[in-house]
């Protein structure tokens, strides 16, 4: 009796260990006709590489280091006047033989010689302020990118001239490469209702005319400026003012009966503008400031041209740029 217990202990032990183990999934067959999973996708190829910088082109950046301000005085001689009218034709009958005629007040004259002062803020920004010299003139201040492009402030004659001597182009340059300045030479908003104008002719080109080795491992990007702007229109004659009235009462309806425009007090004339820039830098490609900068601005207006439109002053400008070793100390608050 004893042995058989003991045989049927050893059975069933036998038969436990020929079990599976508790948890073992079997897998599910596939049903007919369904294909065969897609082998997994390989990884994704790298991304390609930049292509290599090319070595026959610069990055012209102004290189301002934080309680290191950089500081330009501009000069400026005029070299021609400033006539607001070139055409002898267009001065009224009443006016010619009795004397010069009076010259229009110019809109946007510079106070004269100002100086450049940038510098790094805490925050990494670039500030600019212009600084009129020996005036009581308020600094004007100006926000720049690294290039030197007027982010925020500044406005007529003062912004396009920081504009020209301060604006580097945004991308690399080689010689013989070409780029435009955000320069606006006459603002047609302010021509007034009276002037009818046609389609100006723009010209804003920079160019990098030569690439040389200076000592020290120095490069001197030479850059040329040839920037134009030439608007011409028609100045509407306003109406003859009635003698009364009544007159006036019977012009309208002379008008409204014969569908023809009330007389005027002078006919119409025509009238233009335009603006010539040229000039000639030397900029320093691993210091990050100028050598050397000159330029030339000239102006000419024919006919009763709004003067308010021209963003730079009438007749004939040298500008001269040359970088000052102290900071310049403001004659005023600069505005805020």
């Amino acid at each position: 009796m004893k042995q058989s217990v003991f045989g049927l202990v050893v059975a069933l032990s036998l038969t436990a260990c020929k079990e599976e183990p508790r948890g073992k999934m079997e897998p599910i067959p596939r049903p007919p006709g369904m294909k065969d999973a897609p082998p997994p996708a390989e990884a994704a190829p790298a991304a390609a590489a930049e292509p290599p910088v090319d070595p026959s082109k610069v990055v012209l950046r102004w290189k301002i280091a934080q309680g290191a301000p950089t500081s330009y005085r501009l000069d400026i001689e005029r070299t021609g006047g400033a006539s607001a009218s070139t055409d002898e034709n267009t001065r009224p009958k009443s006016a010619r033989g009795k004397g010069k005629e009076k010259p229009a007040p110019v809109a946007a004259a510079l106070p004269g010689p100002v100086t450049y002062f940038m510098e790094r803020t805490d925050s990494g920004d670039y500030r600019l302020r212009v600084v009129p010299v020996g005036g009581n003139a308020d600094a004007d201040t100006a926000t720049l990118s690294e290039r030197g492009f007027v982010l925020d402030g500044l406005q007529g004659a003062t912004r396009n001239t920081a504009t020209l001597v301060l604006e580097l182009p945004r991308d690399p340059v080689g010689p013989g490469d070409a780029w435009s300045l955000g320069t606006e030479l006459i603002r047609v908003e302010a021509l007034g209702p009276q002037f009818q104008a046609g389609q100006p002719e723009r010209s804003n080109r920079v160019k990098l005319a030569s690439l040389t080795p200076a000592d020290g491992g120095e490069q001197v990007a030479t850059l040329e400026y040839d920037i134009s702007e030439k608007l011409a229109g028609t100045v509407l004659a306003k109406d003859a003012p009635p003698t009364s009235p009544a007159r006036a009462a019977e012009e309208d309806a002379e008008a409204d009966d014969s569908e023809r425009p009330r007389p005027r007090a002078t006919p119409e004339s025509s009238s233009s503008a335009e603006v010539r820039i040229t000039g000639r830098g030397e900029f320093l490609v691993k210091a990050g400031r100028w050598r050397s900068w000159e330029g030339t601005v000239s102006s000419v207006t024919k006919g009763g041209f709004p003067t308010a439109a021209l963003q730079v002053p009438t007749g004939a400008l040298k500008l001269r740029l040359t970088a000052v070793e102290s900071a310049p100390t403001p004659t005023a608050q600069p505005q805020q």
